[in-house]
């Protein structure tokens, strides 16, 4: 009867069995932590990843366009030093001002006053306009002779073609180092060492440093001259005009800025229209008896009239998505806590390359900068916005009427300076991640990556629905 009545160590055996529900409850709660923890880390180096990624496909637009700029520069050149070299223009002004100078004099023997001051002012100017011919001539032969060596073996050995096509073979690689080497330095950051890596795939659920891509380049750019694509004349076409619009002007721009003397000062000897003549000559035999079909630029795979699907379009050629990779973690205290999702080392996000529309801007009355265009929006599209400032002085404007100094304009930003074209001739080409919603992600998800061996889950069945419900990215 003592036994059963006796307690003593009962209180040990509760304790005992409350420490082990207190260690599951630990071990459950720093698995949880853990896991979170993991998640929250893994989804920042996925976003820095993609957002890494997408900034090289960018620069690598912009490059394409920026090279573009530079071939059509270069045929400018080509052809304004070879003026420079053969000194056409200037042996036809001689005879032009020996004219000149026969007729000076008899503007002096004119009956009329006006003619008679004329003549001697011929005769003056006619020795410095020869000066100036001379040594404008003299100037540009030595710089033909050592500019133009350069400029026509860039253009005889296809330079920038071929850097170009290297740029757009190597700029989806270079996208993926980006990323994995980011991805990387996150799971170094961490306090427990861990391996990341990270893949960038195109929404076809390619990656980007696949060997093939089965519907074109990574890039949405077509080269007219090596690429077999439909409606390749379409793009041969295109990229001819463009280099012929584009040299043409960067021709005229060099005429205008060194011919400045002569169309103000130096317009007896007709230099400065002879010289334009000839260079456009040289620049149209160069683009059209020399490399008609060679030294074209790159274009945009998809011109913005023949988009019928924004969106599709935008899901197709614009937009990609980075992934992030790491091994299973063990779990704390396995045997009472078990992650059910083995394969949950995954993070993902996506980016979007386009390019921006002009900010608004304030402008203020009176302005004449290049940002300000008199292009006026307002709360109403297509209305003005008036909106006033307060004075500085304290009784106010005279009158009690508002000054036309104290209003501001909301404009848009130069469309010289900051183009909206969806182009290669636009350098202003931007990227922002944006919610990854696209409909291949579960494929992509479920797709072994090409970097490391992990373990993917099968969501292949998903659709965008039903990833909305495991993920809210």
């Amino acid at each position: 009867m003592r036994l059963h009545h006796d307690q003593q160590g009962s209180i040990s055996v509760v304790s005992v069995i409350g420490l082990l529900l207190l260690v599951f409850l630990l071990g459950m709660v720093m698995n949880s932590g853990q896991q979170i923890d993991q998640k929250v880390k893994m989804q920042n180096a996925a976003d820095a990843a993609t957002y890494s990624g997408g900034v090289v496909l960018t620069r690598g637009m912009n490059t394409l366009s920026f090279t573009n700029h530079l071939l059509f520069d270069v045929f400018a050149l080509t052809a304004f030093h070879r003026e420079g070299g053969q000194r056409n223009a200037e042996g036809l002004t001689p005879e032009i001002l020996d004219n000149w100078e026969r007729i000076g004099p008899i503007f002096a023997e004119s009956q009329y006053q006006s003619f008679a001051r004329l003549g001697p002012a011929i005769t003056e100017k006619v020795p410095q306009e020869r000066e100036m011919v001379r040594t404008f001539s003299e100037w540009a032969a030595a710089a033909s002779e050592l500019m133009l060596p350069t400029l026509e073996g860039i253009l005889a050995e296809r330079l920038i073609p071929e850097y170009q096509r290297a740029l757009v073979e190597s700029a989806p690689r270079l996208a993926q180092y980006a990323a994995d080497e980011v991805a990387k330095r996150h799971g170094e950051a961490w306090p427990n060492d861990v391996t990341l890596r990270a893949v960038m795939w195109r929404t076809n659920g390619q990656s980007l440093d696949g060997d093939g891509q089965s519907d074109g380049h990574v890039l949405p750019v077509v080269d007219p001259v090596m690429d077999a694509v439909g409606g390749q004349q379409d793009y041969l076409d295109t990229a001819r005009d463009q280099r012929e619009q584009y040299a043409n002007t960067y021709l005229r721009t060099w005429n205008n800025d060194t011919l400045r003397a002569f169309d103000s000062y130096g317009k007896m000897s007709q230099f400065a229209n002879l010289w334009r003549i000839f260079t456009c000559g040289h620049l149209k035999q160069l683009l059209e008896e020399e490399y008609p079909d060679t030294n074209l630029p790159h274009v945009i795979r998809t011109e913005i009239d023949d988009i019928d699907d924004v969106t599709q379009h935008m899901h197709d050629d614009f937009s990609f998505v980075g992934i992030v990779y790491r091994d299973q973690r063990n779990d704390r205290v396995p045997g009472v806590f078990k992650n059910p999702i083995r394969t949950d080392t995954q993070a993902y996000a996506q980016i979007m390359v386009f390019v921006p529309r002009r900010r608004l801007i304030k402008a203020w009355p009176g302005e004449t900068s290049a940002d300000n265009e008199g292009e006026h929006v307002g709360g109403v599209p297509g209305e003005e916005a008036h909106l006033p400032v307060e004075s500085d002085n304290e009784g106010g404007n005279d009158g009690g009427e508002n000054n036309e100094e104290d209003e501001w304009w909301v404009v848009r930003q130069s469309g010289a300076l900051y183009p909206e074209s969806w182009n290669l001739l636009n350098q202003n080409w931007a990227m922002q991640m944006t919610p990854a919603t696209s409909v291949s992600i579960p494929r992509i998800l479920s797709t072994e990556p090409p970097t490391g061996d992990f373990q993917t889950p099968n969501l292949e069945e998903l659709n965008a629905e039903d990833l909305g419900w495991l993920s809210n990215h």
